[in-house]
């Protein structure tokens, strides 16, 4: 009876200690890696008067008082999440992040940690989250939540602005608010989303934040969930900012988080907006290096999406639905000095997807690819193209050069996407051209 017991006991705890493993990182981001393109929703007060989200008040360019005053005009009288999620679904975005809670600690959903929400003090008097992620999962997209680690309205919150301070040490008062914290994850756990986009670490550390029980809990409540790098450590993917690399970065899995203007939310006066061009030029380039474009909305104080925003995401859609084939599940690219431009293989490696974003003055060239061609053609018409080697050589293992005739009626007016049918694997030569010694 007793081995019996210590059976039973050692079973236990080694079923436990399975419940507590995570799922591996691979696993739980392998459709992140796959999506290529998520729209950003930051969404708040701030749209009223069109002013820096949080910021405005942070930086001393507004009274934290007159900030607050844009309550009084957040209606949210046009807000049909119904169409915000068909328009991001039809502009090709595998997922949506929104401003769940910014800096100014005004949260969108009827919050039971602290009165400061939309409910209970803006005009619109409703819960604008519950309703987004059911429209969000009606359209098959994964659901994000953007949430502010720090919180510069909440009186536990050490700093206010950038010149004031509410205290400098008090045990008491922060653990207050990490409690408050807690409690609203709590809250914002119930919808079990797919990823969570932290925001504002860099003014504590991870000590302070409970940046390490912040990930165990977030996990706990949905296993399969991911976290963005701003976490103090304790994150999956990276997040850079605004600037599209030069370079892919460190990190296998990663975002560009990018404005379709120069401003994050709604400012009436910022008419500085990126063409459509521009922006699928943008998202290529991320595609290429292997990695996601996740392209900024900013609604209106009533819930609407202006008009520009519009347009750039049914013109986003016109090409990643023309060319899907080319963009999910792709994974980066080869080096430039094969191909001049950008470039994406599929997942095993035997298609190589070329993108042309300009009118090519002749044939396109790739150097070095010692692959055998089975077919080239145009991703989305399915138009075949001609090929032809040049200068290769039977002493030399050094390929030819390898031209693809693209006429001009086949080319799209925004960028356009060759095929390239590999006989196998991708296999590109990188060995030292020698003399000739014998021929």
């Amino acid at each position: 009876m007793k081995n019996n017991l210590i059976l039973l006991l050692l079973l236990t705890l080694g079923f436990s200690s399975l419940q507590a493993q995570e799922i591996p990182k691979e696993e739980r981001l392998a459709w992140f890696k796959d999506a290529k393109l998520g729209i950003f929703i930051h969404w708040g007060i701030y749209s009223v008067d069109g002013i820096d989200e949080s910021w405005s008040f942070f930086n001393g360019y507004i009274s934290h008082e007159d900030y607050m005053k844009q309550l009084n005009g957040f209606n949210a009288k046009k807000y049909e999440p119904k169409e915000w999620a068909e328009l991001i679904k039809k502009s090709g975005a595998k997922y949506a992040v929104l401003t769940t809670k910014h800096h100014d600690g005004v949260a969108l959903w009827d919050s039971k940690a602290g009165d400061l929400n939309v409910v209970d003090k803006s005009k619109a008097k409703k819960d604008l989250l519950k309703p987004f992620v059911s429209a969000i999962r009606e359209q098959g997209l994964k659901l994000g939540f953007y949430y502010s680690l720090l919180d510069w309205s909440h009186p536990n919150y050490p700093n206010a602005t950038r010149e004031q301070k509410r205290y400098e040490e008090d045990a008491k008062r922060w653990n207050q608010f990490v409690d408050f914290n807690f409690a609203q994850l709590d809250e914002l756990n119930q919808y079990h989303p797919d990823l969570w986009w932290f925001d504002g670490d860099w003014e504590q550390s991870a000590e302070m934040w409970k940046a390490k029980d912040i990930r165990a809990s977030l996990l706990k409540a949905t296993p399969t969930t991911i976290i963005n790098s701003r976490l103090q450590g304790y994150g999956d993917y990276a997040t850079p900012e605004q600037g599209v690399p030069v370079y892919p970065p460190h990190d296998e899995y990663w975002e560009l988080c990018m404005t379709m203007n120069n401003s994050w939310g709604f400012q009436h006066n910022d008419k500085e907006y990126k063409t459509s061009n521009q922006i699928i030029r943008i998202l290529v380039d991320c595609i290429s290096m292997g990695g996601n474009l996740l392209l900024d909305i900013g609604p209106k104080a009533d819930g609407s999406i202006p008009k520009e925003q519009v347009a750039i995401l049914e013109d986003l859609g016109r090409w990643t639905n023309k060319h899907e084939k080319a963009i999910y599940g792709t994974r980066k690219g080869i080096p430039k000095e094969h191909f001049n431009g950008y470039t994406a293989l599929s997942k095993d490696k035997t298609i190589l997807y070329l993108y042309v974003d300009n009118k090519p003055n002749g044939p396109l060239l790739i150097k070095g690819l010692k692959n055998k061609i089975n077919r080239i053609w145009v991703v989305g018409n399915g138009t075949k193209l001609s090929h032809k080697v040049v200068g290769k050589q039977y002493w030399s293992s050094v390929p030819g050069l390898l031209y693809i005739d693209v006429p001009e009626e086949v080319q799209d007016k925004d960028v356009t996407v060759i095929g390239v049918l590999l006989d196998g694997p991708v296999d590109l030569f990188h060995e030292e051209v020698r003399a000739i010694e014998s021929n």
